[in-house]
């Protein structure tokens, strides 16, 4: 009888010191959460606040004074940023899944271990992400090879259609949890290499297609550089850019030289500070957006079987 006494007060014990842990996780998470979420606050209050405040309060989550002008500044040619937002989407949604596309393809073909060529060709992608052949090979290739100049293409392949370290991560991924019975098994009942590729091991891989999904949507949507290189006509130009030569031109017109009088009121009265915390509202919000449909994938983590024992 007491040893029944005895092992139901532990068992109790267990109980409350886990609802204690329990309860002390929740509260650390809590604090990070809040700590991740209050910068996005303050980047939005100060998006809202009057410039001149800004200048003298500094940054505060309690302005005294609310202004639109930094958004009435941007959205001034609302055209220009519908455009750019349509561009951008659109780039991030085709090159991403294209990234994906190929990228899998090359990581699951460097993962089969009958395939003969496996180790040169996963040396090849090692060895890119080790050395390039300079700025200016990279430009003359694009530019007067490949002609992308004010393309599409312009801001879909360069430096971002392809990367090494996810085609690694990708091989690792399909050779620790792509089971060869598997792969096996489906030989057995007909299945072409295609077949197995499309309707077993991609199924089989959400995890790590979420994750890198999701760090190439983020290289597509926050890229300013290709359309800086290649873009000529000012509407083909990606958000991220449109938002940064906004930005500059407000930073020439306030430090030039040669502004007339009426001018440098002019650019004096500008947001600058203001309208930097608006772009990155107006930037990040479709990403924020975006996030949680690859939540649930994170959450299974990138080491989940395919074949249960």
């Amino acid at each position: 009888m007491s040893t029944v006494i005895t092992t139901s007060t532990k068992v109790k014990k267990k109980i409350v010191v886990k609802k204690i842990s329990d309860l002390w996780i929740h509260i650390i998470m809590t604090i990070v959460s809040c700590m991740c979420i209050l910068p996005f606050i303050l980047i939005f209050i100060i998006s809202i606040s009057d410039e001149k405040m800004v200048d003298i309060q500094g940054y505060s989550f309690f302005p005294l004074k609310f202004s639109s002008a930094a958004y009435t500044y941007l959205f001034n040619d609302s055209s220009a940023i519908v455009r750019a937002y349509g561009i951008t989407i659109f780039v991030t949604i085709v090159g991403t899944t294209v990234s994906l596309l190929i990228g899998s393809m090359l990581a699951y073909v460097i993962s089969r271990k009958d395939f003969p060529l496996k180790n040169i060709l996963a040396f090849y992608v090692f060895f890119t992400m080790l050395f390039n052949g300079g700025l200016v090979p990279w430009f003359l290739v694009y530019s007067h090879i490949l002609n992308l100049n004010d393309s599409f293409l312009a801001l879909i392949v360069p430096n971002l259609l392809l990367s090494g370290f996810n085609v690694l991560i990708m091989r690792s991924f399909f050779s620790n949890n792509v089971e060869v019975s598997l792969i096996e098994a489906a030989y057995l009942d007909g299945a072409g290499e295609f077949r197995i590729f499309l309707k077993i091991v991609l199924p089989l891989s959400l995890p790590v297609l979420a994750t890198i999904g999701l760090f190439t949507t983020l290289s597509y949507w926050n890229d300013w550089f290709n359309s800086l290189i290649f873009m000529n006509n000012n509407k083909n130009i990606s958000l991220q850019y449109l938002m940064t030569k906004a930005l500059m031109n407000i930073q020439f017109l306030k430090t030039s030289q040669n502004a007339t009088t009426e001018m440098g009121r002019i650019a004096s009265e500008m947001p600058s500070e203001t309208v930097r915390m608006a772009m990155a509202i107006v930037g990040v919000g479709p990403i924020l957006l975006a996030y949680p449909f690859f939540q649930k994938y994170f959450i299974r983590g990138l080491t989940i079987g395919s074949v249960k024992g």
